[in-house]
């Protein structure tokens, strides 16, 4: 017998002969060539159905990261600036009362009516990215609906109360009844019905997300063990190939089908780390990343209301026991402080478990939103971040009893002044270096998301053509491998 370069595993050892029938000549039975076909046809099967497998798995993934990355999680971000640049609208119109015609404080009138536009823009391109998807969800699209006609009629309260304010130039926190009267009206309705949909909007679209993610990421867990069951079998079915080649036809090992089984081997293990790292990718971003990028979104919004909650307390006399309460909701919707009942407790609290904070557990001590992220501290530099931030947060709490103290005694102008102050010692200042390592933490969530997202998708780039090469090379050397020893038996 003569060894060719596609009959490598040949030796110079006779054929067992084939039974046939006798009066039509043909192979009788279950024969050889018969159970090598079958073998070669299911290993190829096998190979199908191991790329297809596969790139289930990765396209799954890939349009995990595509609509978190891309869509639905800019959704959900854009909700959440919703919801801030609504709270910041209100809070500028107190302002505008608030520093009537007076001249020199941190605020002033034509400032307030600026950041007053320039909130009204951003939660106008925050509404329309919102349109643009929102109607295949109903629970968002009712929402949307209700944010956007509570809105227009916010506005125009809203503008007749700036418009009546002006026409009555006043000393600070004097603002005329009739804008006053306006202005009631208008935070009202921002309170009870604008607000409670643009958090409708933002849970419904948070929950979106969430369900895609979990859907993905046990779509993917099915993926890798189904990838890992079809290549063990592949696998398998290939060996089991080689062993009767050597066994049925005497020949020692085929290289060409040694190839295909470590090739498969191979494939199954890389397509199973594959699979694993892009499912970390994927949980690294959602979970780790972007749960902390809408709290801490949720948070900023949060803490510029109580802000706003300050201004309110002062021009609104009427009000003030109200806007107090509220500051204070506020303020526990931030850390959660169980033993701190009103705003005059709050500063021996914050000092109390702050401390226990950084002495002792750092994970049990505060329970609201900033809890949440003290919870999901994930990168590097977060925790110090985080801690700038919970500092600046006592320092502008402190700031707030002090506001409150002077308005006690009658000094209305003096508490104006020192709670719209950016001055180094003032309030806003306070407020401002509080505001800028909220955001400083919020970037770095954001930074590390996005690395996910795309270290993601580079990840999966190269599995749109790897499954179909490798269906490919498997056949390919199957036929190879087995049409010598085919041949034998014509």
């Amino acid at each position: 017998m003569t060894v060719t370069s596609l009959d490598l595993d040949a030796v110079d050892l006779p054929v067992p002969p084939v039974r046939r029938d006798p009066e039509t000549g043909r192979p009788r039975g279950w024969t050889t060539p018969r159970r090598i076909r079958v073998l070669a046809a299911v290993s190829v099967l096998l190979a199908l159905v191991f790329a297809t497998v596969v790139e289930v798995g990765a396209g799954g993934l890939r349009g995990a990261f595509r609509e978190i990355g891309h869509r639905a999680g800019p959704q959900v971000v854009a909700t959440s600036d919703l919801y801030f640049a609504l709270n910041d609208m209100d809070a500028q119109v107190a302002n505008v009362l608030l520093v009537g015609k007076e001249q020199g404080l941190g605020v002033g009138r034509d400032q307030a009516l600026n950041i007053y536009a320039q909130r009204r823009a951003q939660a106008d391109r925050d509404l329309q990215q919102a349109s643009s998807i929102a109607g295949g969800d109903r629970a968002a699209a009712e929402a949307l609906r209700a944010v956007l006609d509570g809105f227009g009629k916010y506005q125009a309260l809203a503008a007749e109360a700036i418009l009546l304010d002006g026409q009555h130039p006043h000393p600070a926190a004097q603002p005329p009844a009739d804008a006053l009267a306006r202005y009631r009206q208008a935070t009202d309705m921002m309170k009870q019905q604008v607000l409670p949909a643009a958090e409708k909007l933002r849970t419904a679209n948070a929950d979106a997300l969430e369900h895609t993610y979990e859907s993905k990421h046990t779509a993917t867990d099915y993926a890798m063990i189904a990838t890992g069951v079809v290549g063990a079998l592949l696998a398998s079915v290939l060996v089991g190939l080689q062993a009767y080649l050597a066994r049925r036809l005497r020949r020692r090992i085929n290289p060409l089908l040694a190839l295909a089984t470590a090739g498969v081997v191979v494939l199954t293990l890389t397509a199973l780390g594959m699979l694993g790292s892009e499912s970390e990718h994927l949980r690294r971003a959602k979970k780790d990343a972007f749960d902390s990028v809408l709290v801490l979104a949720r948070a900023r919004a949060i803490s510029y209301d109580a802000n706003a909650d300050e201004s309110r307390f002062m021009v609104d006399p009427a009000r003030r026991a109200q806007y107090q309460l509220a500051f204070y909701d506020k303020s526990q919707d931030l850390l959660g402080l169980p033993n701190a009942g009103s705003v005059y407790d709050y500063d021996q609290e914050f000092a109390t478990t702050i401390g226990l904070y950084r002495s002792a557990n750092p994970k049990v001590a505060f329970t609201g939103l900033m809890g949440r992220e003290l919870h999901n501290i994930t990168f590097a530099g977060e925790r110090e971040a985080a801690d700038d931030a919970l500092s600046a947060l006592q320092i502008y709490q402190r700031d707030d009893r002090e506001m409150r103290r002077r308005v006690g005694i009658g000094q209305l102008k003096s508490a104006v002044d020192f709670n719209t102050s950016y001055k180094p010692g003032n309030s806003n200042w306070a407020f401002d270096q509080y505001d800028k390592a909220l955001v400083q933490v919020t970037d770095i969530n954001q930074r590390a998301f996005d690395q996910s997202i795309h270290a993601g998708e580079d990840g999966l780039s190269a599995w749109t053509w790897i499954p179909p090469a490798a269906l490919l090379a498997v056949a390919g050397l199957v036929f190879l491998a087995v049409r010598p020893r085919l041949s034998e038996y014509r």
